[in-house]
């Protein structure tokens, strides 16, 4: 077929489709802005029970200080005693109050926890939105076997939806060149149809919500 040709039926393919236009079958799902009942559950309830559902570990915090203290105590009893993180925030934090247990992870090899601020998080589906612009970039999430995620209140939404639309108002025309949406441990069941967790990721995740805005 030569180019012209090509053109020719393409060119005709278009015109139909133009004179010969369908309506939409369901106009009204373009005004829907949830299609899901919370209930009486608020943000925080449904995030914690999605996210629990689906293997991870929810840990809340009124502050700081106590997302510190837990975060110790829990690192006390799993005996870690080095959690990396590339979170300037975060590793200012834990210095700030003379804490060692939070330290600067350059070197993904010997990894075997990591800690890391998100996007957001996604009640609905118990999930936590990471991108590449954020300062530990495609890395930490992956490599670390266990991964711990800070949230903030001002970071939790309902839907998907909306944490695009946080993402939009922080970066407005210049998306991270990935966006990554996490739902619970690593999980896969190509090898013989038995579930494994933890194959392409971190087989134990954490979310540690803290009660009050963050100021980016």
């Amino acid at each position: 077929m030569t180019s012209n040709s090509r053109e020719s039926i393409i060119g005709k393919i278009r015109k139909a489709l133009a004179e010969n236009s369908l309506p939409m079958p369901f106009p009204e799902a373009d005004k829907l802005t949830a299609f899901y009942d919370n209930g009486s559950l608020s943000p925080e309830e449904k995030f914690a029970q999605e996210f629990s559902a689906l293997g991870g570990k929810f840990v809340y915090c009124e502050n700081e200080q106590e997302l510190m203290e837990q975060l110790d105590a829990l690192a006390d009893t799993m005996r870690w005693t080095k959690i990396h993180s590339k979170d300037s925030f975060l590793l200012t934090l834990f210095q700030e109050q003379e804490i060692t247990l939070v330290q600067q992870g350059n070197d993904m090899s010997d990894i075997e926890v990591g800690i890391s601020l998100c996007e957001s998080l996604v009640a609905r589906t118990g999930s936590v939105l990471v991108s590449a612009a954020q300062e530990y970039g495609r890395a930490l999430p992956v490599y670390s076997p266990i991964h711990i995620t800070v949230a903030f209140a001002n970071q939790l939404v309902w839907d998907i939806s909306d944490a695009f639309t946080l993402l939009n108002e922080k970066y407005k025309h210049n998306l991270p060149s990935l966006i990554s949406l996490t739902t619970g441990p690593s999980r896969t069941a190509d090898i013989e149809k038995t579930l494994v967790v933890g194959v392409h990721g971190p087989k134990e995740v954490y979310v540690f919500f803290v009660d009050k805005n963050w100021n980016t």
